[in-house]
């Protein structure tokens, strides 16, 4: 178990709050019932005690390879006192083994952009491995559409970001579907989000 809970390891991320509920009110459509849900990149751990709260009847497994995202997400789990949210786990979305044997969703928020493209083969890879047919995959982010205008506030984010990292940016819907289809995962659905995001649903085949 990373850390000892100390509120002063939690980190915050201004955009959770911001898009937290708008998240939600599309999970509530295409979450199951019950089961675990594996959030990778579950970074601050803000957004998994969130939907933990808002969902209760749900087993909720978070997850980071950043030490102190590790950290900080004990911090956050210690501090809501939630018995749906469990330790979280050390997970690099792109190795080819994970310290988890099943999970009933993967979520995954803001990484795709925000990680090498091997990052996402990777978690298409770990969710086909992970999920039962029909299962989902939910992901949450900026993308580039080929067929839709692509707002000029993306453009900047995705020059920033490859400024800093050549490896990162936006990455390009179809280019993101044909992947998810090369490891059995199946495009489902798309919603438009706040703020020029993008919820894409896929389902294991």
């Amino acid at each position: 178990m990373p850390g000892d809970g100390d509120p002063a390891d939690k980190r915050h991320a201004p955009a959770t709050v911001r898009n937290r509920d708008a998240i939600a009110a599309v999970l509530a459509d295409w979450l199951p019932e019950t089961g675990t849900v594996l959030e990778v990149a579950s970074g601050s751990g803000e957004h998994v005690v969130h939907f933990a709260s808002v969902f209760p009847d749900l087993d909720w497994q978070p997850s980071d390879p950043d030490p102190a995202g590790l950290t900080s997400i004990a911090a956050y789990r210690a501090e809501a006192g939630l018995a749906n949210i469990a330790p979280p786990l050390a997970l690099d979305a792109s190795a080819a083994e994970w310290p988890i044997d099943r999970a009933d969703t993967v979520l995954c928020i803001n990484m795709v952009h925000i990680s090498q493209w091997e990052a996402t083969l990777g978690l298409f890879a770990g969710a086909a491995r992970l999920l039962a047919p029909g299962a989902p995959l939910i992901l949450y982010g900026p993308y580039i559409e080929p067929d839709v205008p692509t707002a000029v506030s993306n453009l900047a984010f995705d020059t920033s970001l490859r400024s800093r990292n050549p490896a990162w940016g936006l990455r390009d819907t179809d280019a993101v579907k044909a992947a998810a289809a090369d490891a059995g995962l199946a495009f489902a659905e798309r919603r438009a989000m706040p703020a020029n995001n993008l919820m894409l649903l896929f389902r294991r085949t």
